[in-house]
């Protein structure tokens, strides 16, 4: 009776270590300070016309997810375009969908956190973070980037940096701003 146990016991026990020696483990999700959330068409179009994208410009999304506006952006308007996600899996997508569009040759997404991405190149820099992530930013929107420097934020604000235009689209709203010769935050 003994041994049968012992057997049943060993069995039990090589049959867990197969198995764990065959699972795959998942490294850690990336922390994300902001959810991945698509941007509408219909807004990515207004960010664009808000900006004034044109074939000079440099657009650099930040928090570019899928890779929709920066990719939008230059099929529409010849620019070239960088989008940063920290996020590995919203990269390879973004690399996809940039194939897809045809841009892939005009476009660069690059795995990063945003506070530390070089953004200076930038003539034009959109977003789609959260309002204390904004906040958290514009420091280094302001220093950073060049003056005259067009920034257009979906849905969420700077606080006291008031836009210089507002455009609603449906439920959502667009903010526009632009890095003044001073690189201070006006009142």
């Amino acid at each position: 009776m003994q041994r049968r146990t012992w057997l049943v016991v060993l069995s039990a026990l090589f049959a867990t270590i197969a198995t764990a020696q065959t699972t795959t483990v998942e490294p850690p999700a990336v922390r994300l300070d902001v959810p991945f959330v698509p941007t509408p068409e219909e807004v990515v179009a207004e960010m664009i016309k808000l900006a004034k994208v044109t074939k000079n410009d440099v657009i650099y999304d930040l928090g570019s997810g899928d890779g929709r506006i920066v990719i939008a952006a230059v099929k529409q308007s010849g620019a070239r375009g960088v989008g940063v996600d920290i996020d590995p899996k919203r990269i390879q997508e973004a690399n996809e969908n940039a194939t897809k569009a045809g841009v892939a040759d005009r476009v660069k997404f690059i795995e990063q956190d945003l506070f530390k991405a070089d953004i200076k190149p930038a003539s034009v820099v959109t977003l789609y973070l959260l309002p204390d992530i904004n906040l958290k930013l514009r420091p280094k929107l302001l220093s950073d980037l060049r003056p005259g420097t067009r920034i257009v934020s979906h849905n969420f604000h700077m606080g006291d940096w008031k836009p210089l235009q507002t455009v609603q689209v449906g439920n959502h709203t667009v903010f526009y701003w632009e890095v003044p010769k001073d690189r201070k935050v006006p009142k």
